[in-house]
């Protein structure tokens, strides 16, 4: 399969699963558009190819959000794959006498707004935006099995959703509602002709796992049932690739973890 002129939207897509997604879809013929913070090296990973963009934006900001479809659009006319990757992972302790239950407060708040309602917020713009598009079958010259949804949306959660460990309550919360909005905001988006699914990773080989000391890498890594590894930006890609040359791919929530169910 490919990305024949597909046009992507990847928030989040300056590093990590997003830029991966990102350049999947540009070395498959399409046109990538990486939506990130400014400080961010989307400048930077645009520049490597010549069918993709940088748009700084905040995915809490409506009107950032907002301006990243909309450019987006005048430049390529339409959006076929919104891919939403941008988020944060934080620890909260639920007891901590050394941490004043306000700023816990404040963390979980913090978590909640760009990881859940930063992903609505990005959802909300890039499907108003689709409902208005022709289906692929008006382009028959593009290549996939799809050709007649108005586009597709790929979320991403995490296995915390699901077995979150002791001090990811924000991070399991803000992961789980993103799992729990799949099927409603699949069922309002029936009617445009629009596809969601969720992609909920394990372990994967991340700038935010970089950050971790070899000795925790290489424990990580030896967690995971089969492969025995960190996982591949590039699998999480091939799976988006998948779900949106997929008809039937609608309002799932897929794990992709090597089996992984993480303990306390």
């Amino acid at each position: 399969m490919a990305f024949r002129n597909a046009v992507a939207l990847v928030a989040g897509g300056a590093s990590g699963l997003g830029l991966a997604t990102a350049k999947r879809v540009v070395q498959h013929g399409g046109y990538a558009v990486i939506m990130d913070l400014e400080k961010s090296n989307g400048a930077e990973a645009a520049k490597e190819h010549a069918n993709m963009r940088f748009i700084a934006a905040d995915i809490t900001s409506t009107e950032g959000v907002s301006n990243a479809v909309k450019q987006t659009v005048e430049e390529f006319k339409r959006i076929d794959l919104a891919v939403q990757c941008a988020g944060i992972g934080t620890v909260i302790p639920t007891v901590n006498p050394k941490m004043p239950a306000e700023k816990r407060a404040a963390i979980f708040k913090k978590t909640v707004d760009i990881n859940l309602t930063g992903a609505f917020n990005f959802v909300t713009h890039v499907a108003e935006q689709m409902s208005t598009q022709e289906t692929r079958a008006a382009n028959p010259e593009d290549s996939t099995m799809d050709s007649f949804s108005r586009g597709v949306i790929c979320m991403t959660a995490s296995i915390a959703a699901m077995d979150g460990q002791r001090g990811q309550s924000g991070y399991s919360a803000s992961k789980g509602g993103i799992v729990s909005m799949t099927l409603p905001v699949a069922r309002d988006l029936a009617k445009h002709k629009i596809r969601i699914n969720t992609i909920a990773p394990g372990l994967f080989d991340t700038p935010l796992l970089a950050a971790l000391p070899e000795k925790a890498r290489t424990a990580l890594a030896a967690s995971v049932p089969f492969p025995p590894r960190l996982g591949d930006p590039a699998e999480y890609a091939a799976l988006i690739e998948h779900i949106y040359h997929n008809p039937m791919m609608n309002a799932e929530v897929i794990r992709l973890d090597g089996a992984l169910r993480m303990n306390i």
